[in-house]
């Protein structure tokens, strides 16, 4: 006689991305070609949201080429004795982590695809990051697990992307576009760096790599354009320093920018939201740590391993 399948009871992990507990927004930032001046537009985004009045994180989801420490004026492996582990801190208003936080300088994180899924799994879930409204994540370059593994696993309220007015770097941002769009991932929009260049003696605007040509992408592939960052010396010093524009000189060019675009991302993400349909969050707890005197869990599968 034929058996009935049994029937589930909802005993299993839930289908599908599901939301992170208390995080209204999670946003990534995204290139598909290094050197664009991503992690410089992510920091500088943060700042600004949260000088706006949001409570925001931020993850360095680049995982073997951590630099938000530095962009954040962190010195490298400064948690790698904590007994909390790997954990967020406060800075200039943005919660951020970096696996960069665990490394001592120079050390390479070599890692198969799975491995760096996994850790972006940790990143998000097996952190305590409170109430959010935003949860941005600085993207590693190309289509990578990192971006696949994300947007499996929460709801991604958006991408931007990232590009130079260069013809290689815009075809590089096509592609970015063409995988979020795969992922089923909202594109919020594309935003030029290094757009041009002001001379300090003459106050000339001087177009280095060309014009307009994020702008064109931005209209061809049918994504807002979200705003233009100028080629400026003081970007590049910030950086090195852990200096934030938005920051340490928020009357300037380059400050007024990440402000325009900060804006046009919240105003998008809000339309986003009220279009999607609503979802339950889920909190999944940090991995459990053993009980004093107790021996440790054995190690997990190395695609799997606990990097929290």
């Amino acid at each position: 006689p034929r058996r009935d399948a049994p029937q589930a009871h909802g005993h299993g992990p839930p289908a599908g991305p599901q939301p992170i507990d208390g995080v209204r927004h999670v946003i990534a930032i995204a290139s598909n070609k290094g050197g664009v001046g991503k992690s410089t537009v992510a920091t500088n985004l943060a700042v600004a949201l949260a000088k706006d009045g949001a409570a925001v994180g931020l993850i360095d989801a680049d995982i073997t080429g951590p630099n938000l420490p530095t962009m954040f004026g962190l010195p490298a492996g400064f948690q790698a004795n904590s007994e909390q582990g790997l954990h967020p801190i406060q800075r200039y208003g943005v919660k951020l982590i970096s696996i960069g936080f665990l490394l001592p300088p120079g050390s390479p994180v070599v890692w198969r695809g799975p491995m760096i899924g996994s850790g972006v799994k940790q990143l998000l879930r097996d952190v305590p990051w409170g109430e959010l409204d935003y949860l941005l994540l600085d993207m590693p370059p190309g289509t990578s697990d990192a971006a696949m593994s994300a947007a499996q696993d929460v709801p991604i309220a958006g991408a931007i992307i990232v590009s130079t007015p260069q013809p290689v770097a815009l075809e590089d941002a096509a592609k970015a576009i063409a995988m979020f769009e795969k992922l089923t991932v909202p594109v919020l929009g594309i935003v030029e760096n290094m757009s041009y260049f002001i001379t300090p003696d003459t106050g000339q605007r001087v177009e280095i790599f060309g014009h307009g040509g994020a702008e064109a992408a931005a209209e061809d592939h049918a994504v807002d354009f979200l705003g233009a960052i100028p080629l400026a010396t003081e970007i590049r010093a910030g950086g090195d320093e852990g200096r934030p524009l938005v920051e340490f000189l928020p009357d300037g060019a380059v400050a007024a920018a990440f402000r325009e675009i900060a804006g046009r991302v919240a105003a998008k993400a809000d339309v986003l939201a009220r279009m999607a349909p609503p979802q339950a969050p889920i909190h999944t707890p940090a991995h459990a740590r053993p009980a004093p005197g107790q021996p440790p869990a054995g190690p997990a599968p190395s695609s799997e391993r606990s990097i929290i």
